[in-house]
């Protein structure tokens, strides 16, 4: 206790947090673990030679029955299904997407594969920040926690143009906000609403894709993402940096004045 005069100040000291060691420690990066787990098991077992749409055209008739079937079990399955597929980050996805447009549609199709992508993305999220994103942030550069600030100061424009336009692979995007401070709700939103256009491109081509198998035609993942279509998606993702835009301008006359 410390007195000025006849002011009387307390000063209390705040305790460090208390080091992760043993049981907290193992708590923390279970989930971790049991992601590379899956990883390793997925590419052990040759699961990734399955995932193709031609894997969908050999079964497409018993897919198909089952979901006609047992529809909310089907839709329950797929939301999960594909949640999981995420957040394990194993390649396929786009191919997962088709399929769901393929067995529901195009609306429902692409809304259950945006719900199950941003829970599967928020999952892995979590799991970097709690496991390694403390590390990374403790050890990171100059440059990294330059760009840490920016992303606290305009992570959901930052994550929505990185989201409409995939030029970094889906789960290098997952996991860099983990240790850059952006929000959980940020991260939410922005994922949410940038995978949404191209997610119903894609399921709008699962929809048709019935009559190609009908034909005995062949489709290519790549050639989805036509000139137009990837057109339209920068011009979206330069809409969301507009406010970025305004908002250094404002900082820099300020600045100025």
């Amino acid at each position: 206790m410390i007195e000025h005069g006849t002011e009387k100040t307390t000063q209390i000291d705040t305790p460090a947090p208390p080091a992760l060691t043993g049981k907290r420690l193992a708590w923390r990066i279970a989930p971790f673990v049991v992601l590379a787990g899956l990883v390793a098991a997925f590419f052990a077992f040759g699961l990734d030679e399955y995932v193709n749409l031609q894997t969908v055209a050999d079964h497409q008739g018993a897919l198909k029955s089952f979901v006609e079937e047992n529809f909310v079990t089907s839709v329950i399955a797929y939301l999960l299904f594909y949640a999981v597929f995420v957040a394990v980050s194993v390649p396929g996805a786009a191919v997962l997407t088709v399929t769901g447009g393929f067995l529901f549609g195009t609306l429902l199709g692409g809304t259950l594969t945006v719900v199950g992508a941003t829970v599967g993305a928020t999952a892995i999220f979590l799991i970097a920040r709690t496991t390694i994103g403390d590390f990374l942030r403790k050890h990171a550069g100059g440059a990294v926690n330059r760009m840490a600030e920016g992303f606290r100061k305009d992570g959901f424009n930052y994550l929505l143009v990185l989201r409409l336009v995939p030029v970094f692979p889906f789960f290098v995007v997952n996991l860099a906000p983990a240790f850059l401070g952006v929000k959980l709700t940020s991260f939410v939103a922005a994922t949410f609403i940038g995978i949404a256009p191209a997610t119903y491109v894609f399921s709008s081509v699962g929809a048709g894709l019935g009559s190609v198998f009908a034909r005995g035609e062949e489709i290519s993942l790549g050639s989805v993402m036509t000139p137009q279509i990837i057109t339209a998606l920068v011009g979206l993702a330069l809409l969301a940096l507009i406010p970025v835009g305004v908002r250094r301008w404002r900082d820099w006359r300020d600045l100025r004045t």
